[in-house]
């Protein structure tokens, strides 16, 4: 039978490590807490010994369900939830995280004595139960040696301790984004992975809060979906950087439409800088969008095709062909330098030349054939030329 460490018996353990740890660093040496650990994962490893994992329960007050019929939004969800889970005191918090620290150690030396690749560590872990369990029981599902698997799930439970005992940071920080266009819900998400990467970085031994390291974190992973996801199109970072302090160029000088020269001025930045990130700002609406809330009319009902036509697709929408637009092009080109393109490409033509064919026919060498080829392609990469067919190639 497994015998198992709980966790009082471990803080117990841990604490006269800590204070060694947090002596060395206070006078610059080096660190003792990890030495001294692994010479207790050792110890508890040549034992059998497994560490308690806690219920989820125990940090949780009871929830009040809403009325019978009442349905609530995926943020009013999140919060009651949050509402339920106890905080960390201080105190707390720093036995958590020098349990998670000491967790990873064990998870290394399994890892290391098994010979399995980090990167083949699943990415969740089965919880069928909890309290002082089997590792068969607590690792149901995982394919990796049951030694790995039991310091996995391990590891996974104190880390998602300490991630939701802090929910309540992700609660207080999305609200200071809740003026963008961004879904609550996906901020919410992002800043709940970005938690467990705060867990990962965090250091027990510089005395600080957690909520202290998380803030940035959370700062970084919501400015990064704004950044990345709350447009349509991409706009790079830089123009979205540059967009902002063009913004607070035009609210100094209290002209919205403010010259591009003026706000570069006000701003201390390239008038071209300035330039390219109004040009980036491209509003859109949906096309299921109403524009009128009396009658719940769409902007989709502007572009309906009229009731005469066969479907919305008509070809009168179209200004110009592509046979149109592809003659409008060659005939920038010389009538040699023509003839050479239409062959060599079918175009007007039932098929496609080989260079002999076209030096045949025009009683020239190869080498000169391909010569007028390549002046006429250079051609008609010219920016008046291409211009009349770039709406074809996309």
């Amino acid at each position: 039978m497994t015998k198992h460490l709980t966790h009082a018996q471990l803080d117990a353990k841990l604490d006269a490590l800590a204070k060694q740890a947090l002596a060395a660093f206070a006078a610059g040496r080096a660190d003792t807490f990890v030495p001294a650990a692994r010479e207790l994962v050792a110890k508890l490893d040549k034992r059998g010994t497994a560490l308690e994992v806690s219920d989820p329960q125990s940090w949780r007050r009871p929830v009040k369900s809403p009325s019978s019929g009442q349905r609530l939004a995926l943020s009013q969800q999140f919060r009651a939830e949050v509402d339920s889970i106890v905080p960390l005191d201080r105190d707390a918090e720093q036995l958590l995280a020098r349990r998670i620290e000491f967790a990873r150690l064990r998870l290394e030396r399994a890892l290391e004595e098994t010979g399995v690749a980090p990167e083949r560590l699943p990415k969740g872990v089965a919880s069928p139960g909890f309290g002082l369990q089997s590792a068969v029981g607590a690792t149901a599902g995982c394919t990796l040696p049951a030694r790995v698997c039991r310091r996995w799930f391990e590891l996974h439970a104190l880390r998602s301790e300490m991630v939701e005992r802090n929910l309540w940071l992700v609660g207080v920080n999305v609200e200071r984004y809740s003026h963008t266009s961004a879904s609550q819900a996906d901020l919410i998400q992002e800043g709940s992975a970005a938690l467990f990467r705060a867990v990962d970085g965090f250091d027990w031994r510089r005395g600080l809060l957690f909520r202290t390291y998380a803030v940035h974190w959370l700062n970084q992973a919501f400015r990064s979906y704004l950044y990345n996801f709350s447009n349509t199109v991409r706009v790079p970072v830089y123009l979205q950087k540059a967009l902002k302090h063009v913004n607070d160029a035009k609210a100094s000088l209290g002209d919205q439409n403010a010259a591009a020269s003026a706000i570069a001025g006000q701003a201390g930045m390239d008038e071209h800088l300035v330039e390219s990130a109004l040009g980036a700002v491209r509003s859109m609406c949906s096309l299921d969008a109403t524009y009128d809330d009396d009658d719940g009319g769409r902007l989709r009902d502007f572009l309906s095709a009229p009731e005469s036509e066969e479907g919305p697709y008509c070809s009168s929408l179209e200004d110009h062909t592509l046979s149109g637009r592809l003659e409008d092009a060659l005939a920038g080109l010389s009538e040699r330098e023509r003839f050479v393109i239409e062959r060599r490409f079918g175009i007007n033509q039932p098929r496609e030349f080989t260079l002999a064919e076209v030096a045949h026919e025009l009683k020239v060498s190869l080498e000169r054939v391909r010569q007028i080829q390549v002046r006429a392609l250079g051609k008609l990469r010219t920016p008046n030329l291409r211009r009349v067919i770039d709406p074809f190639l996309n």
